[in-house]
């Protein structure tokens, strides 16, 4: 069969799986027509709503399926079927990008149901599972924090897609993988529009405040604020002085076993023991400096990973005690920590551009770069000192978590 022929007829069979209309066969198969029920529709959280949660997480799961098998055999049986796939289409993405394409569609307008279909979220995170895993696992943490925060799975699903989006733009990559997640997010988000009204008028249905929801706030709270506070105290008082401690050692005792027995510090011929002194000094910084500038936007993005948590989750309980302020000063003492990484970020950026800059052709730069790079840096330094003791507060605060809540039951549509 030549690849003209192959390749369609397995996008066509995506299709057909994506097609597969399960939340529909296991309402008819507990005597419900979900078409006339609940919000209408035949996806996982009709289901769960509708015939409770058991049933729903089995219809994501099998949504998730017939999104990512679709697109991980694809490649495996067009090379099967024939051997002039790869060249005739260009990559295999292309050909895993239409399988996701077609499955996606297939849950959108199924041909079994006249093309009533569901909103394409489980299936189309099943595609993109296999396409893209690291947008993906950000869009799935994205979706779990908005769903637990706000109790709204329509927003945690419109969230979670722009930050696929978002990541997928950022790290770049294949442009169809790209084109698809940027186009399959929008077109859930047109499958949510009504949602989108009720989200703008209050109106939109919310999960239960159950014990469940509940405990697992409190433990992303508490370890994040412990990531938090754990990883960027190691980072600066105990990683970052060793490297440099370590560096500026390495310098002075080269050629060593840590320089391979070779020297690296340039002969000064008629040098002075100072100047030598700030040679090796000035290399040793140099070289530490190497070694932790690529850490600082990892380093970063987990302090803003771990902020957007423990505020998130802050957020939820700000009013919970309206007899003392603990519950909204730990919100607080989060919105300025979140603030203060996201300036620390930027003036990390400051401080690296200047450190290039002082060794700039020109003289003039190169000295008003010298000047002020001190003080952007111990500006970077105390402001790296205030994020963790406002952390570090908040971890204290974790002692004081709230107890209480009320069991509150969906209603709405979804």
């Amino acid at each position: 069969m030549t690849a003209s022929l192959t390749v369609p007829l397995l996008w066509l069979m995506s299709y057909l799986v994506g097609a597969l209309p399960f939340g529909y066969l296991v309402g008819r198969w507990k005597g419900v027509d979900l078409f006339k029920i609940g919000s209408g529709n035949i996806g996982a959280t009709n289901v769960g709503r509708v015939l409770g949660r058991k049933f729903g997480i089995l219809v994501f799961v099998l949504d998730f399926l017939k999104g990512a098998i679709p697109v991980a055999v694809v490649v495996p049986l067009a090379n099967l079927v024939s051997s002039d796939v790869l060249p005739t289409f260009g990559s295999a993405d292309v050909l895993r990008v239409g399988a996701a394409a077609f499955a996606f569609l297939g849950h959108l307008f199924p041909v079994y149901l006249r093309f009533r279909g569901g909103k394409g979220v489980a299936t189309g995170a099943g595609a993109v599972a296999v396409l893209a895993p690291v947008p993906f696992a950000a869009a799935l943490a994205t979706w779990l924090l908005t769903a637990l925060v706000s109790r709204m799975v329509s927003l945690a699903s419109l969230a979670a897609v722009a930050v696929l989006s978002a990541v997928q733009l950022l790290i770049g990559g294949s442009a169809v993988v790209t084109g698809f997640c940027v186009l399959g997010s929008l077109l859930v988000a047109v499958r949510h529009r009504s949602n989108v009204g009720r989200l703008i008028r209050g109106t939109e249905s919310q999960i239960g405040d159950g014990l469940m929801r509940q405990n697992l706030l409190r433990v992303l709270h508490v370890v994040a604020a412990g990531l938090w506070v754990g990883g960027a105290g190691f980072f600066n008082f105990v990683a970052a002085p060793s490297i440099f401690d370590t560096f500026k050692g390495v310098v002075q005792t080269a050629p060593s076993d840590r320089t391979a027995n070779m020297a690296i510090v340039p002969s000064a011929p008629g040098a002075t023991p100072e100047q030598i002194a700030k040679l090796h000094d000035d290399l040793g910084r140099a070289l530490a400096g190497a070694a932790v500038g690529p850490i600082f936007p990892k380093y970063f993005a987990m302090q803003l990973v771990c902020a957007v948590v423990v505020l998130a989750t802050a957020w939820t309980w700000r009013n919970t005690d309206p007899t003392t302020n603990k519950h909204r000063l730990r919100f607080l003492l989060a919105l300025m920590a979140s603030l203060s990484v996201a300036a620390g970020w930027w003036i990390s950026d400051v401080v690296s551009r200047l450190r290039l800059a002082r060794f700039d052709p020109s003289s003039e730069i190169a000295k008003a770069a010298i000047e002020q790079f001190a003080t952007w840096h111990l500006v970077s330094l105390g402001l790296s000192f205030v994020t963790i003791s406002l952390a570090f507060a908040i971890l204290v605060l974790a002692a004081w978590l709230p107890q209480k809540f009320e069991d509150e039951k969906a209603s709405g549509p979804a």
